[in-house]
């Protein structure tokens, strides 16, 4: 048995009336790899930032190598060896490796940097934990693996002994999550402790000796990782089983309904290069299009043309057999549901309360407003209760604001929003008659405008709206396996209805689960969309990374 090096005894953190961490007691030895799971909201971030210094508990204590770690102080932390890896990188991409790893470690006092000594001791940190690095190298010059691989060399240059990583793996390829495993068992062996946080079931079983599982702020499962399985972490994690959405085949793909023929786009204005390169695609009617890539390829230039929020430069774009209009509310209007990738920055506005946001994007609806200006607030609140009970969305309250809910259960606002159609709300809470001026908002093109022919013409199905377009940018990204298998099963509905949906995402599990046609972008261009069974993980892998590799034996063209 290796000792203990970290000890959470008792930690209890409220927030008003809502018990986030209830009473937990957790060990971590030397040389462990602790997988610690739970669904969105479980407690797991906050239970992080407690023992980080972020939060202080309102009951309970943490010892790190057996002497008590100061409550609600990050230079304690860092100091007494405890250092984390964000999935967000915070990296300057215009500096050096050197300069990142080795920023806020001097005094400011100090007149000389002593960047040799720094040099010599990153490398010395490189080489013993098998991560090497180029210190001259300008971040901005760095595949997304080889940044990771900084972002760990800063704890480790710190003196980190207990690592924190915090879905390690959600923006790498499979190949540089391989890399990635070799290089952690090699910290482990090397005495290394590490919390291993992730939504990805089979990596947990893979890189783990132990699981933790918090379950509505309380701990409610541990186990040795070789006496468990995914089925059962997915019970412990969500209280009941999990089926995941069972691929099958689009069952009647109609004509086009969105094409873009060799479509460019500028860079943005501070510079970032995230644009598209003569990029044509078709997106059809009840159909699944899915793009891989690792991120600042070209995803976000894709998503924000086909949402209104960026022009082409060049080439033609078309929706509905008409130009691409720039503009969201128009683009809203005519039957686009976008569900963009930041969902904090983008997403909703996070001051504004839960309620307000639910109804951001059709607030000038007669649904939700008079003569486009007069709020009728009690069908937004209805139509906000809705989102929140059919997509599970947990927090304070719908007058609460947004940034007070998780990251998972902002992105459920937001998946919501775009796709469950508001009703027609006959009267409010003071029985007052509101006129019946507007049918259920259930996506459609604007007056005198064709529906696309051929498939199954999109239309109200249940209680749900189904758009011409859905533009699913990361919709998983964060969510627990019980909502990763709900948002899918809704994408898959959508197809089903005969939207024409396009799923953007980092994950290669999510792309060959819902992609009818695969596709994969690298540089700004966007390759060739063929169907998901020409396609091998390591074909798509290697397409990620700019290689080009053979199509499957035998696959349908």
């Amino acid at each position: 048995m290796n000792p203990t090096v970290l000890r959470l005894q008792g930690i209890t953190k409220r927030f008003g009336p809502l018990v986030a961490n209830d009473a937990i007691s957790l060990d971590l030895q030397a040389g462990e790899v602790l997988a610690l799971l739970g669904e969105n909201g479980a407690g797991k971030s906050t239970l992080m930032s407690i023992l980080f210094g972020h939060y202080v508990a309102d009951e309970g204590r943490i010892e790190v190598f057996g002497s008590p770690l100061p409550p609600g102080n990050p230079k304690a932390a860092l100091a007494a060896g405890v250092g984390m890896v964000h999935q967000h990188f915070t990296l300057a991409d215009n500096l050096s490796v050197l300069d990142n790893v080795t920023m806020g470690t001097e005094p400011l006092w100090r007149p000389v940097s002593r960047r040799a000594a720094a040099r010599a001791r990153l490398l010395e940190v490189a080489q013993r934990f098998g991560l090497p690095v180029q210190p001259d190298a300008t971040i901005g010059s760095l595949s997304v693996g080889e940044r990771q691989r900084v972002e760990i060399l800063k704890a480790l240059y710190r003196g980190a002994r207990i690592l924190i990583l915090d879905e390690p793996t959600a923006v790498l390829t499979p190949q540089e999550s391989e890399a990635l495993f070799a290089t952690l068992a090699q910290m482990v062996a090397q005495g290394l402790s590490v919390i291993f946080i992730s939504h990805k079931l089979g990596e947990v079983l893979r890189v783990s000796q132990r699981i933790a599982v918090l379950r509505g702020g309380k701990l409610v499962a541990e186990a040795r990782t070789a006496d468990t399985t995914q089925a059962q972490l997915a019970l412990w994690m969500v209280g009941h089983a999990v089926e995941a959405p069972q691929r099958r085949p689009a069952k009647s793909v109609g004509d086009a309904v969105c094409v873009l023929d060799h479509v460019s786009t500028a860079s943005t204005k501070d510079g970032g290069q995230d644009r598209l390169r003569e990029v044509s695609l078709t997106l059809r009617a009840g159909e699944i299009t899915a793009i891989a890539g690792v991120s600042g390829n070209g995803q976000v230039a894709l998503a924000e043309l086909l949402s209104g929020t960026r022009r082409a430069v060049s080439g033609t774009a078309q929706f509905m057999g008409r130009a691409l209009p720039p503009s969201p509310a128009r683009l809203v209007q005519r039957g686009v549901a976008r569900i963009p990738e930041d969902r904090h920055a983008v997403g909703v506005v996070d001051d504004l309360p839960v309620w307000e946001n639910a109804v951001s994007e059709r607030l000038r609806s007669p649904v939700f407003s008079r003569w486009s200006f007069i709020v009728r607030r009690a069908a937004a609140r209805l139509h906000a209760r809705r989102i929140e009970k059919a997509f599970d969305v947990r927090g304070a309250g719908l007058m609460s604001p947004a940034r007070s809910l998780s990251g998972g259960n902002m992105q459920k606002l937001i998946l919501g929003r775009a796709l469950l159609a508001p009703e027609q709300v006959e009267q409010d809470t003071d029985n007052k008659k509101y006129p019946n001026r507007a049918p259920r908002l259930a996506a459609g093109p604007p007056q005198g405008e064709a529906a696309p022919s051929g498939g199954s013409e999109p239309r109200a199905a249940g209680s749900v709206g189904v758009p011409f377009l859905i533009v699913a940018h990361q919709p998983t990204w964060g969510l627990d396996i019980g909502a990763v298998a709900y948002v899918q099963q809704q994408l898959i509905a959508a197809r089903d209805a005969g939207a024409a949906v396009l799923v953007i995402s980092d994950d290669l599990d999510e792309v060959l689960a819902l992609g009818d046609r695969v596709a994969v972008m690298h540089g700004g261009h966007l390759g060739e969309a063929r169907p998901a069974a020409a396609w091998t993980r390591e074909a798509i892998g290697l397409a990620m990374a700019g290689a080009t590799a053979p199509q499957r034996p035998g696959a349908a063209a």
